[in-house]
């Protein structure tokens, strides 16, 4: 899927220019009441455009390429890996706020691991595109799945939205949850038990 949507923007006839989504930033200026042309505002329209390139960045990546080398020589180890609480910012993409949060990714092997980073970095990569937290819980889920092939895959991702902290009913503070598992977690309960154990095992540490 990461390729098709690299390729799509490669290849859009309509994708605006710079000074087009410039101008767009100036208009959204002038609709909220506000001068684009004062002294504050003047390099607003660069700044915006530029952070949204990095904001955003992860249309242009490919997951598959980001998981790169696998690693065989794992001396017979066969159990879970997990990282935890990676961080994230993402973007919602009904309002495009802000949604700030963690994730919790697991693998079972099936004799080969991925370097711990690349886990961090396929969260990442996802995170920097216009997002639901149910579709980003299962994007990091299959692309490890596909790429790695492991016996299964676990993912939990607890974030706040700011379209409810900021708008709308104002309730900061408040989390959602979501999850997703492939393989051996999602037919065996006892291992889906067995990675949520180990996700909340720091609030007894």
């Amino acid at each position: 899927m990461d390729a098709i949507v690299k390729k799509q923007i490669e290849n859009s006839t309509s994708r605006p220019s710079r000074e087009e989504a410039e101008d767009a930033v100036r208009t959204l200026l002038r609709w909220i009441g506000e001068n684009p042309e004062r002294e504050g505002l003047l390099d607003t329209p660069k700044r915006v455009v530029k952070a949204y390139e990095e904001l955003f960045g992860g249309y242009e990546q490919d997951t598959s390429e980001a998981l790169g080398r696998t690693f065989d020589e794992v001396a017979g180890y066969d159990d879970i890996v997990l990282v935890r609480d990676i961080p994230f910012f993402s973007h919602c993409e009904h309002h495009m706020v802000p949604i700030i949060g963690q994730a919790h990714v697991a693998y079972l092997p099936d004799g080969k691991v991925l370097g711990l980073s690349k886990i961090a970095r396929v969260v990442e990569i996802f995170a920097s595109r216009l997002q639901t937290q149910e579709a980003l819980t299962a994007q990091v889920a299959h692309a490890i799945q596909a790429t790695l092939k492991p016996l299964g895959v676990a993912v939990m991702i607890e974030a706040e939205h700011m379209c409810m902290a900021m708008r709308g009913i104002k309730k900061a503070g408040s989390t959602t949850l979501t999850t997703t598992f492939t393989g051996e977690f999602k037919q065996d309960k006892q291992e889906q038990s067995r990675f949520i154990s180990m996700v909340n095992s720091y609030d007894h540490d």
